[in-house]
């Protein structure tokens, strides 16, 4: 049952994308739909292959199929997939869902460069076949891990290094140039119309499953039946245009945070939900925020939508939608047949997000402000080659041992109190976003920041955000500073034990993590957001829960 708003909100929702045929023109590419600008239309028109990306990359499938077994008899014991936003979220998904059991060779995602992390990542480069995933084939964070595992593949005695690498990227690129000239063991050139988050059934999903040994016959197999029936022209049964009528009616609404709820064993599902929704909606002052994976609460507030996600025998926790529901939030509910129905759920949130933002009057296949953020962490890294460190930032206030540095709109928000208590910078309406430049598998410390998400919003009554860095710079990045003014941000920032210099550059792994978390800041602070930058000087759990207690107020 919807609110009676809501509902009138879908209907003229639907109606308008009834008029412009939209479901007609998405298929056939029409690019008036979109927008009537031409630099508009040329970005689109760029940007539209994973509407068929199953179909052209089945020529692959017998090649990919294989792949696993040449990894085997090669010796290989693990894979490493080196990639940022899109191209690693969605075999996460496929990793922590289809196959989340032992398998060999054994996978892991490195989506980091925090000194810890990838110290821990590459401790059996011997045996490690490392897969460098990037549509640019020229992203920092990929070519940078790259490079540290060319290292320790050498200093393992393997000649040539190449032999242990993997490429997955567009054709041309610097990466795909270095693949050919290196002779990897393998490279897959992926077709360059499909964004980085549309990408999940494209080469850069599907290869990373087929190390992962997952079927591809049945997992694409529902994906075409998925395709099919959003291919139906009535918005009102067609999967992907109602779900995303739904998320615009509600966002029209004022309830933009898109509450996702699902099952354990669907949780990083949400986390590529979230990228694809944030990054494609969050710009020109518009978007919708999802909220994923939130600690539950009693109390919510009126700017909340929900969608549901079930499967057989994987329930979201039914207590918890009833709640929201008796606050008045709107419910969608979704029901996966199974979870080989994954490929069918991606390609129903690549349409829904594509028709709300057409709803909300956003280019969904560009991300304006990403830029910023790493035109930021190049000028700081510029300074540090030049001056033998990063450029000293102020600090605002000492609390408890941490330096904190303040937005020009957090000063304004927090005011003259000489403390920083950051729930009362949060108003109604509002979501608080807690991005820690930190281990992403360090268990402990992912506890310690869930205490603290969970504090803060039971301190604030907003919905609360969770995300490493830097990730989600590739991901809810662009909402942050594209989207609506609502934000309150904490980067978190802690001294690693130990470091690791990056192989030809004139910084450590650990420079580069704090020039990104600082950029990020300065991006934040230009964009007129609220933003708290904390510099903890130990990353033991009970003392950053501590800290940032302390912080939240």
């Amino acid at each position: 049952m919807l609110p009676d708003a809501v509902r009138a909100a879908m209907d003229h929702a639907q109606a308008e994308l009834e008029r412009i045929s939209f479901v007609d023109a998405l298929w056939s590419r029409r690019l008036d739909v979109w927008s009537d600008r031409d630099e508009v239309r040329r970005i689109v028109a760029k940007r539209l292959g994973w509407l068929d990306a199953p179909g052209v990359v089945e020529p692959w499938l017998p090649r990919v199929g294989a792949l696993a077994g040449r990894v085997r008899e090669a010796g290989f014991t693990g894979v490493v997939l080196l990639g940022m936003g899109g191209a690693s979220l969605a075999p996460e998904v496929l990793h922590r869902t289809l196959a989340p059991g032992a398998v060999a060779p054994r996978f892991r995602m490195l989506d980091s460069v925090d000194p810890d992390a990838v110290a821990r990542a590459m401790s059996h480069a011997a045996t490690t076949l490392f897969v460098v995933a990037s549509k640019s084939g020229s992203t920092i964070e990929p070519r940078t891990l790259a490079l540290e595992a060319r290292r320790r593949v050498e200093a393992a005695g393997h000649h040539p290094w190449g032999s242990c690498f993997l490429a997955i990227t567009d054709e041309g690129t610097e990466l795909h140039r270095l693949a050919t000239a290196e002779r990897f063991f393998d490279v897959f050139v992926n077709p360059s119309d499909i964004g980085g988050r549309f990408s999940a059934l494209s080469l850069f999903g599907l290869v990373p499953a087929a190390l992962l040994g997952i079927p591809l016959p049945p997992l694409l197999a529902r994906t075409h039946a998925m395709i099919h029936a959003c291919q139906d022209p009535d918005t009102r049964t067609n999967p992907g245009v109602e779900l995303g009528a739904f998320l615009a009616a509600c966002a029209h609404e004022g309830r933009d945070k898109l509450t996702l709820l699902v099952p354990p064993a669907l949780a990083s599902f949400g986390l590529w939900v979230e990228q694809l929704v944030a990054e494609s909606t969050g710009k020109q002052g518009r978007g919708i925020v999802p909220i994923v994976g939130e600690p539950v609460r009693s109390v919510y507030g009126p700017d909340r939508a929900v969608v549901t996600i079930a499967a057989p025998g994987q329930e979201p926790d039914h207590d918890h939608t009833e709640r929201l529901q008796a606050a008045g939030a709107p419910v969608f509910p979704l029901t996966m047949p199974a979870l080989d129905a994954l490929g069918a759920e991606f390609f129903r949130w690549e349409v829904a997000t594509a028709t709300a933002a057409r709803l909300l009057g956003v280019n969904p296949f560009d991300e304006p402000n990403v830029r910023q953020a790493k035109e930021a962490t190049s000028a700081l890294l510029a300074t540090c080659a030049s001056a033998g460190a990063l450029p000293e930032v102020p600090s605002d206030h000492v609390v408890g041992g941490a330096r904190v540095t303040l937005s020009g709109a957090a000063h304004q928000a927090l005011g003259d109190t000489g403390t920083v208590h950051l729930s009362t910078a949060a108003n109604p309406g509002d979501y608080v976003a807690l991005l820690a430049y930190l281990p992403p598998d360090d268990a402990a410390l992912a506890e310690a920041l869930a205490d603290v998400r969970a504090y803060v919003g039971a301190r604030t009554q907003a919905a609360t955000v969770a995300g490493f860095g830097p990730r989600y710079l590739h991901s809810t990045g662009q909402l942050f500073k594209g989207g609506p003014p609502t934000g309150v941000f904490l980067i978190v920032t802690a001294t690693p034990d130990d470091d690791l210099q990056v192989p030809g550059a004139p910084y450590t792994f650990g420079t580069l993590e704090m020039a990104q978390a600082i950029g990020d800041f300065t991006s934040l602070d230009a964009a007129g957001r609220r933003a708290v930058l904390v510099r903890v000087s130990s990353r033991r759990p009970d003392e950053l829960r501590r800290v940032l207690r302390q912080i939240c107020g």
